[in-house]
């Protein structure tokens, strides 16, 4: 057995840098072969270092929901059509005629070869996106990412880490009550089977979140220490300006005329908010209870996801046709070999993770 301290979990940001920086580079290309090469990344990563817990099973889910996505914007092309010219027809549906006050929207008509691709490339750079998230819900545990939040952002993140645990803890009551069924011999498919299951799953559903409302009372969760009013003003005026501070140097950076303010602004935001932050961590006073640490394995995996989105970032300003693959006149898109080379670094934590892995699932996670 594995011992924990010698082989401590990984930092759940960690993860979700990862997975970001898979996802970030996901929107800097709509070439499909490298948009698959980060599908094939993510899935083999999670494949190789999610823990057996409820909510590493959402990564099935969020393929599904990045399959609706792609299926969605296929549909919308035929019914709708596409702005993309083209000369491929490979079909022509019945066009409805629409009032002069819908002048710019078609419903049927010709559905070409390119305005389909186009929709598909687009598609799919969403679907990658949602597929990352997915990962980084499959792999990081969003009660240990909870206690690594400052605590100025406690409450938004219970908010958040709820909201995230919530379709896990759905699926995995779908899969036990579907399973049930089926050992009596009940049909647990057709919209019967759906009603009689989906009904006790809400049940199951709002008692849990019942319980887990007493629970967090009963613990303390909400309740806030007294501070004095000067420090509450500080730290309204400090985030608030901070955060007035990294939109303007953001504005900055991006534009030509910004250039010379938008570096210092943006760092002056930053500390403004990050001051900010730790001032209104004094109104949610708490210990953490074995603390994740950042170890080398850690930064290394965040590196990982950050070192592709960088890469991809300068590949989409120093050659974007390859990365953007035309699609009128039609033609196949070739893979560019260095960044599909910088995309395989996110394999990375396939390697670092496997210990850590095994000491996840040897260790109850206290809760």
């Amino acid at each position: 057995m594995a011992d924990s301290r010698s082989h401590p979990q990984l930092h759940p940001a960690a993860w979700w840098f990862w997975a970001l920086g898979l996802g970030t580079a996901a929107t800097r290309t709509t070439n499909p072969l490298l948009l698959g090469l980060l599908l094939t990344v993510s899935a083999y990563v999670v494949t190789t270092c999610r823990p057996d817990t409820p909510w590493s099973r959402s990564y099935s889910a969020f393929l599904k929901l990045a399959l609706a996505v792609l299926v969605v914007r296929l549909v919308f092309v035929v019914a709708l059509g596409s702005p993309i010219p083209g000369t491929h027809v490979i079909v022509t549906l019945p066009e409805v005629p629409l009032p002069d006050w819908a002048q710019g929207i078609r419903l049927g008509g010709a559905v070409t070869a390119e305005g389909l691709l186009f929709a598909f490339y687009d598609g799919l750079k969403l679907a990658t996106l949602l597929v990352c998230v997915g990962a980084a819900n499959a792999l990081a545990s969003p009660s240990r990412l909870l206690k690594t939040l400052p605590g100025a952002l406690y409450e938004t993140g219970v908010a958040v880490v709820v909201a995230l645990t919530f379709a896990p803890n759905l699926i995995a009551d779908v899969h036990r009550l579907r399973a049930a069924r089926r050992l009596r011999g009940r049909p647990d498919r057709g919209v019967r089977g759906l009603l009689q299951v989906g009904l006790p799953v809400l049940e199951g559903a709002l008692e849990r979140s019942v319980a887990l409302a007493a629970a967090m009372d009963a613990r303390g969760y909400g309740r806030t220490a007294d501070v004095p009013a000067p420090v509450r003003r500080t730290t309204a005026a400090l985030t608030l300006g901070g955060l007035l501070g990294v939109c303007a140097g953001t504005y900055g950076l991006l534009t030509a005329a910004g250039g010379t303010y938008g570096v210092p602004v943006l760092l002056a935001g930053v500390a403004a908010a990050l001051a900010g932050l730790r001032l209104g961590g004094r109104r949610s006073p708490r210990t953490r209870y074995r603390p994740d640490r950042w170890t080398p394995r850690a930064c290394l995996v965040a590196a990982s996801g950050g070192t592709v989105a960088a890469l991809l970032t300068v590949a989409a300003s120093a050659a974007p046709a390859d990365l953007h693959p035309g699609v009128v006149p039609l033609t196949a898109p070739a893979l560019p070999l260095w960044p599909a080379a910088a995309v395989l670094l996110g394999l990375l934590p396939a390697f670092l993770a496997p210990e850590s892995h095994a000491s996840h699932a040897s260790n109850k996670e206290p809760s």
